[in-house]
């Protein structure tokens, strides 16, 4: 018994390795390596399904201002996005992006963006982000999120954890149902509070660094960013300590911010 456990483990145990060595990508501007194991192409797809529900489940905004700058802004934002990775070689990371940009009814102080491009702001954000510089700052970071593909890198590490002696394919086939449990999971986009799960520090920073490189070479000046996180600090009610957290506190982030600012202003254009 304890020998067939034994070899049991070390099966496991090698092919987790391997899957590791193979599914070991980077992430654009950070170099950081990470393990993505799902498709981009599944996740994508599965994104989109989550997406169309919620669209059906949330009211979408009828304030045709806000609307507007949501769909300007995301414009520009997205076609630097395209520029970026384009000339960075990264290209395959928004292979399946189709951007749509919407605006919902939520007093959330939220936005986010899903896998293959589909961007969502809260009406309750937009008081905070107070011009199209303030939008920036948000689009920037939340399509960081998803070119980074942290979604994708929460899921492969949860399916490890989960069904690390199961190969991928075959536990995408014979286990949809667990699969999109594992997604929902990471992306939580349930019709009732319709808020999507926090990325962990670590995250938030890289979506920090890659929104402000995206609104500098769309023309907008990243120093705004350090104006909207002061904000977005005096509307914070959440006042318990950074260990406590997945997201940084917002002095920690600012600080972060003006340590990168100077790289950041490099590209930018100054439209």
């Amino acid at each position: 018994m304890e020998k067939n456990f034994r070899q049991y483990l070390m099966k496991s145990v090698i092919l987790l390795f391997i899957l590791i060595v193979q599914a070991c990508g980077t992430v654009p501007l950070i170099g950081r390596k990470q393990v993505i194991l799902m498709p981009e192409s599944s996740i994508v797809e599965m994104s989109l399904t989550n997406y169309s529900d919620f669209l059906k489940s949330n009211k979408i905004s009828t304030d045709k201002v806000g609307t507007a700058t949501i769909k300007r802004v995301g414009s520009r934002i997205s076609a630097a996005v395209e520029k970026y990775l384009k000339d960075n070689g990264f290209q395959d990371r928004i292979a399946d992006f189709k951007w749509e940009f919407n605006l919902v009814e939520s007093k959330e102080l939220n936005a986010w963006c899903m896998p293959g491009g589909k961007v969502v702001f809260y009406t309750g954000i937009m008081p905070v982000t107070q011009n199209d510089a303030g939008v920036a700052v948000v689009m920037g970071h939340e399509i960081g999120h998803a070119v980074a593909r942290h979604g994708n890198e929460r899921m492969s590490e949860q399916l490890i954890a989960q069904y690390g002696d199961v190969a991928l394919s075959e536990l995408i086939k014979s286990k949809p149902a667990e699969t999109q449990a594992v997604f929902q999971n990471v992306y939580g986009l349930g019709a009732q509070y319709a808020v999507m799960l926090p990325y962990s520090r670590m995250h938030e920073y890289e979506a920090d660094k890659l929104g402000l490189i995206f609104m500098s070479i769309a023309g907008y000046d990243p120093h705004e960013a350090l104006a909207f996180w002061q904000r977005m600090a005096a509307n914070s009610t959440a006042k318990q300590p950074e260990f406590l957290s997945t997201h940084p506190l917002e002095q920690n982030r600012i600080e972060a911010i003006k340590q990168f600012l100077p790289e950041a202003m490099k590209l930018y254009t100054g439209k």
